[in-house]
């Protein structure tokens, strides 16, 4: 499935779009975390985090979720690490369509609501 989005034309996401698209679901807010910018939700987990420099976000998904946006762009795999294998996933802005980002964004937003804490 990789291709179904290599035909989109898209612009490349920038810090600012990221900030007011994170920022832009009910109850966001950015705070530091570590070299990262990430998003939360007042009172609860992070969904999200910001790297400047190398231009990427990596987003909070179940592992299930995790899976099916791996599939869809060639842009979306698991951090390579713990945090990868619970779900984590990273976004490099200068591949994935902001669609697919968004769609990403939500489903990690809509989970964090979801909890309890």
């Amino acid at each position: 499935m990789p291709w179904l989005f290599s035909t989109i034309n898209f612009s490349i996401m920038t810090e600012k779009n990221i900030m007011d698209l994170a920022l832009s679901f009910p109850g966001t807010e950015s705070c530091a975390h570590f070299d990262r910018i990430g998003f939360r939700v007042q009172g609860k987990k992070m969904f999200a985090t910001y790297l400047d420099k190398n231009n990427t976000v990596n987003i909070f998904l179940t592992t299930q979720e995790q899976k099916v946006f791996c599939e869809m762009n060639v842009g979306i795999y698991p951090v390579p690490n713990k945090w990868g294998l619970k779900g984590a996933t990273t976004f490099e802005l200068e591949k994935v369509p902001k669609e697919i980002l968004t769609e990403a964004l939500l489903s990690a937003y809509q989970n964090i609501l979801s909890t309890k804490k």
